[in-house]
């Protein structure tokens, strides 16, 4: 992420909207700049438009070797960004909620030449669709679950766009980094589904780049590493299973006692152990009552 790379979201939103007009369509205020990506050098309907300025960005980022070092500074991430703001678009045109780009992506990168056409000079894509490609596991995501990151990503490129590399005055920025950060927090605490989940990949990015600022302006907020709510599950099955290997052999009758109660005195421990030490953690409280009396039906 760079100031030129912001410039670039920021010029296509001043030429195609990222709202509906009055009658519940996108509009183009400066329509040259798009015209050929359109079929026929106009675009008639509001996915034409979104395709268009979809080409626009990756033209602008990686039409060729020389826009790849020099604006996307050989940067291939800066394509999930272009995959958030296709979803937010898409939002307001696709009416399913389960749909992902994958349907966009049948439509028009596999089809359109515009997408498929080589590119040279580049070891990193040969074309746009190998770009693409290369982010294939974000396809998985709901254009509405992938529309959520686009606040954050705007936020983060505001940040960007104002900020003066020579003589930053980090308190002018405070304000967005504050922001920024409760956004990510929100959507770290919605989605981090621990590593390697699509999710992951996306706050991953957005993190490492909000960290090149913060690198700067220390005073920014620090990003949360993991989810509190994942953490919090993990911890709760991890018990669960330890004690299941204590409990399952006495439920089961596996050595010579009475195995009622065995199996009554360890299920008065794990209870009092619950009561004492965990009285306020509700949620681990619930899964853990929740499994003893399930093994106890059993």
């Amino acid at each position: 992420m760079n100031k030129e790379v912001c410039k670039k979201f920021k010029d296509l939103r001043n030429s195609l909207p990222d709202n509906l007009n009055a009658s519940g369509s996108y509009e183009f205020t400066n329509d040259k700049d798009f015209n050929e990506y359109c079929t026929g050098n106009k675009c008639d309907n509001d996915t034409g438009k979104i395709n268009a300025g979809c080409l626009y960005l990756l033209d602008a980022f990686f039409k060729d070797n020389s826009v790849f070092n020099s604006v996307a500074k050989s940067n291939i991430n800066i394509v999930e960004y272009i995959m958030i703001w296709l979803s937010y678009m898409l939002i307001f045109v696709i009416i399913d909620e389960n749909d992902s780009i994958e349907l966009f992506y049948k439509t028009h990168i596999n089809n359109d030449n515009k997408y498929n056409q080589e590119i040279g000079g580049v070891t990193d894509y040969n074309s746009y669709k190998d770009l693409i490609d290369k982010k294939e596991n974000l396809m998985s995501i709901s254009i509405i679950d992938m529309s959520n990151f686009y606040y954050v990503f705007t936020l983060l490129c505001t940040m960007y766009d104002e900020f003066d590399e020579e003589s930053p005055n980090c308190d002018n920025y405070l304000k967005n980094a504050k922001k920024f950060a409760e956004a990510y927090d929100a959507l770290n605490e919605d989605y981090n589904y621990g590593k390697g989940s699509p999710y992951n990949q996306l706050l991953s990015t957005l993190s490492n780049d909000y960290c090149n600022l913060k690198n700067k302006c220390n005073q920014f907020p620090t990003l949360p590493t993991y989810s509190r709510r994942f953490l919090l599950l993990s911890s709760c099955i991890n018990r669960i299973l330890r004690y299941d290997a204590l409990l399952y052999p006495y439920k089961y009758n596996i050595i010579n006692y009475s195995t009622n109660s065995i199996w009554d005195m360890w299920f008065n421990i794990l209870k009092n152990w619950i009561n004492k030490e965990n009285d306020k953690d509700s949620t681990l409280n619930f899964f853990l009552l929740f499994h003893i009396n399930a093994i106890n039906k059993i």
